[in-house]
């Protein structure tokens, strides 16, 4: 009987450590792919964005990093459907910001009474 245990508790623990390392194995792969996505992102962008316009997009991604990722996105649809036929400057950047912003609703609080 305790031999039974035994090897079913060494089955079950060989079970649990070759989950672990495939669990691992695809933590190690969606790293890798989402590494190989930031690096192929930078590329296009140093392909369309002027500097001044690049340094512009890294200063974004420092503050508001979910709009960078959209904007890039966004840029490289263009790029990949042909809209864009030279590099994008930094006034040409900022009017596209101005586009992508949501306009801000302005509200004022006024006091009851």
């Amino acid at each position: 009987m305790t031999d039974e245990l035994d090897e079913i508790r060494q089955r079950r623990l060989a079970q649990m450590q070759d989950q672990a390392i495939s669990q691992q194995q695809q933590i190690q792969d969606q790293a890798e792919r989402e590494r190989q996505a930031k690096e192929q992102m930078h590329v296009i962008m140093l392909q369309i964005l002027e500097p001044d316009a690049r340094e512009r997009l890294n200063t974004i991604r420092i503050t508001k990093p979910e709009f960078a990722r959209s904007v890039e996105q966004q840029l490289v649809a263009l790029a990949q459907s042909g809209r864009l036929r030279q590099k994008i400057t930094d006034a040409q950047f900022k009017d596209i910001l101005t586009q992508l912003t949501p306009a801000r609703r302005e509200f004022t609080i006024r006091r009851k009474g």
